[in-house]
């Protein structure tokens, strides 16, 4: 359910009426594709707290949150020991994170027990409370630029390659779209074959759009582009509030 790469480009081509205001080349489109394909897929974890704070509906297609879940769900990602073994190698007990693929973490388990992620100063008070001790039926864990530490017991760590049967559920970063080309009589000529398509919802092909052409508005200087992207963004937005 891909968003092909050569068609938002084409359109965005299009709407900003390059002979009269500049060309976008292949590079800046990257580079704005990417941008907003990150503006569109963190504005969704947004999203959810504020349709959460709203009823919803019954209806199947249409309930705000169900749809949400959705667009997230194709980002889901579900890994066992052995990729986190390969992924995810242990210094000093603590587990090195990928953070390049991985933009938020939803469950990790050790065994059939999923750790309490907790802050680093109430994993270090969990860890030596007689109530709050961790063990193997009730492992805890913090995460943090440093890594991932999971604590089984005061001072037992678990590490991907001890035998435990550990796993990681996550939500991965969307990979980064591009516009490949070859030169063929001095002009780029799509590259079909190593272009890489936009992994948002096949939805958010016009939001995407939208939002690329009101950054390549601000990048050309061009202010009639950026106000044509920020009114087709608005009443695309309208739309879907109504």
């Amino acid at each position: 359910m891909a968003v092909s790469v050569d068609t938002v480009y084409q359109r965005v081509l299009v709407l900003a009426n390059k002979e009269q205001r500049g060309y976008i080349t292949p590079q800046e489109f990257n580079l704005l594709a990417n941008h907003a394909q990150m503006e569109i897929f963190e504005q969704y974890f947004y999203d959810i707290k504020q349709y959460n704070r709203m009823p919803g509906n019954t209806q199947e297609y249409s309930d705000p949150l169900s749809v949400l879940y959705e667009k997230i769900g194709e980002f889901e990602v579900d890994q066992d020991e052995a990729w986190m073994a390969g992924n995810m190698a242990a210094t000093n007990d603590v587990m090195n994170i990928p953070w390049e693929e991985i933009y938020k973490i939803g469950t990790i388990s050790v065994g059939r027990s999923q750790v309490e992620i907790l802050n680093s100063k109430d994993f270090d008070a969990a860890r030596f409370s007689p109530l709050t001790a961790p063990t193997l039926e009730r492992p805890i864990g913090w995460t943090s630029a440093f890594g991932l530490r999971v604590a089984i017991a005061e001072n037992t760590y678990a590490i991907p390659t001890a035998g435990l049967n550990m796993s990681i559920n996550y939500i991965m970063r969307p990979p980064n779209a591009q516009w490949a080309y070859v030169i063929v009589n001095d002009k780029p000529l799509y590259n079909d074959n190593v272009s890489v398509d936009f992994e948002l919802h096949a939805s958010e092909e016009t939001e995407l759009v939208h939002k690329i052409l009101k950054l390549a508005g601000i990048n050309l200087k061009a202010q009639e582009v950026v106000q044509v992207g920020e009114a087709l963004e608005s009443a695309q937005v309208k739309q879907e509030k109504q």
